[in-house]
């Protein structure tokens, strides 16, 4: 299951994530969304678990749990919509 994980402190490591997450289970990828120009944290990540009853605990426990100072938002990661992919060019 593909989860998304929102409100992180920009000094949260993807190393960070993946050992919050392990809690619960096996984590098959940690990836924090980053800037493309300043290569910063966005502030939100994905998790990806290989067990949905893992992945579904996770969810219910860290949901709203304050960590470093920020209570997260955890939920089921929705799919990328196509008009999202496909957005105008800035002039």
């Amino acid at each position: 299951m593909n989860i998304y994980v929102g409100n992180l402190a920009y000094s949260t490591t993807e190393n960070d994530l993946r050992k919050l997450f392990e809690e619960f289970g096996e984590v098959s990828t940690a990836t924090l969304i980053k800037d493309k120009i300043s290569g910063k944290s966005k502030g939100f990540g994905f998790i990806e678990m290989p067990s949905n009853a893992e992945a579904e605990t996770a969810i219910r426990e860290l949901n709203d749990k304050p960590v470093t100072g920020r209570k997260i938002k955890v939920n089921q990661a929705k799919p990328r919509t196509e008009n999202r992919q496909q957005r105008r060019p800035r002039y």
